[in-house]
């Protein structure tokens, strides 16, 4: 169940018998890799306690839409914005009423109706309830908007009868809310990214770098969790907040970014470049600041170790992906990087014009390997590392 590692998910539960399932369906998620906040209606504590799905998830259960404690913190919109699926289970004829006519009078309908996440439903009810039509219609109207159902099973019921309604279990709820990032193709894979500048000292006070932002590694970074892989961004020197759900190594200079680098790809799966390495640093530093005595200064230069190269030679079991940021014939100098540091695959953009490139939210680019070329037009770097993203998985098949 690799496809839920690095997933939020809440687990919602209205007020049915069925609501002791839910503890099973949180401790089934969370063993599948997915971080998981439940969130109850009033009727639902009348079936089991909030304790109980404390205890499993490791975090505070919500319940009250006006707790003061919670608007301070994680209020209904922030908790909202923090799921990637809302799994509403077990969902009660009552409660699935309430969200096809837009009702926000608990905690859990507001989440609803304020989320972008994808949302399901596990609903559970008495069978007669279940094939009743305004329930059918009810359950239509869900499905319209793109609300996934999930069951309901048939069987014996808590009050005797015997029919549809009763709410699937933990194990198949999990087996679905899974299939909904099935299509995450990156799902289980360590990916690491190099992004921003690095600077390369003089002195105390000075030091050697380029113009780049760091937005485009960050991007890929976003576009990469969203994916589903498990990301470590090896940064240098950016004003840019890291994505979250992802580890961040700041580094300063490429000789920091190379060891970081090096380390982290050991068990790493894919590798992107997308830093703006220094070539060269000052051979020597100076300990104090250098005054201005002189009309002009020499400073010899030596070369940085190419942080690709070695990570593509060292490690055969990594597949990597580098960036050219040239300024005259792109692809073809791409071409020749590509060839000449083994990568699996190279990103070229002209950072020479001011519309894309080096602290541009835009970009333009080509994705180069072997036996592959495709252009990739003016875009948004968030677009632009999706595309770049989607290019790896159909690679890698």
């Amino acid at each position: 169940m690799s496809t839920l590692s690095n997933k939020r998910i809440i687990v919602g539960v209205s007020g049915g018998i069925a609501a002791y399932k839910s503890a099973e369906v949180v401790r089934r998620l969370q063993d599948a890799g997915a971080e998981v906040r439940v969130v109850m209606t009033p009727g639902a504590e009348e079936f089991i306690r909030p304790l109980t799905l404390q205890a499993l998830s490791g975090h505070p259960v919500h319940a009250d839409l006006l707790d003061p404690e919670a608007e301070a913190g994680m209020g209904h919109i922030e908790l909202a914005r923090w799921a990637d699926l809302v799994l509403i289970a077990p969902a009660t004829a009552d409660f699935i009423a309430t969200m096809v006519h837009g009702r926000a009078n608990s905690l859990l309908n507001a989440i609803y109706l304020a989320t972008p996440a994808i949302v399901a439903v596990a609903p559970a009810m008495n069978q007669g309830m279940w094939s009743h039509p305004a329930t059918t219609a009810n359950m239509e109207q869900l499905s319209q908007r793109q609300v996934k159902i999930f069951g309901p099973d048939s069987g014996i019921q808590a009050c005797g009868d015997i029919g549809p309604g009763r709410m699937q279990q933990p194990d198949m709820l999990v087996e679905q809310v899974a299939a909904c990032f099935a299509s995450l193709q990156l799902s289980g894979k360590k990916l690491v990214i190099t992004a921003g500048p690095t600077r390369e000292a003089i002195d105390p006070v000075r030091y050697i770098s380029n113009h780049s932002s760091g937005k485009m590694g960050y991007a890929l970074a976003e576009a990469a969790i969203e994916a589903g892989a498990e990301v470590t961004l090896i940064s240098g020197p950016v004003t840019l907040e890291p994505p979250e759900r992802c580890t961040l190594i700041p580094v300063v200079s490429a000789a920091d970014m190379h060891k970081a680098t090096m380390s982290a790809c050991a068990d790493a799966n894919i590798l992107i470049a997308a830093a703006a390495v220094a070539d060269y640093r000052p051979v020597t530093v100076a300990t104090q600041k250098i005054k201005k005595h002189a009309d002009a200064v020499t400073l010899e230069m030596e070369k940085n170790i190419d942080i690709v190269s070695a990570a593509a030679s060292d490690y055969k079991h990594l597949f990597v992906v580098g960036f050219a940021a040239e300024t005259q014939d792109v692809e073809n100098y791409a071409r020749g990087k590509l060839k000449r540091k083994g990568l699996d695959a190279i990103v070229a953009n002209d950072v020479s014009r001011s519309d894309v490139g080096f602290n541009s939210d835009n970009n333009e680019a080509w994705w180069i390997s072997a036996d592959t070329s495709k252009t990739f037009s003016i875009r948004s770097k968030t677009q632009l590392a999706r595309d770049i993203v989607a290019a790896i998985t159909e690679q890698l098949g």
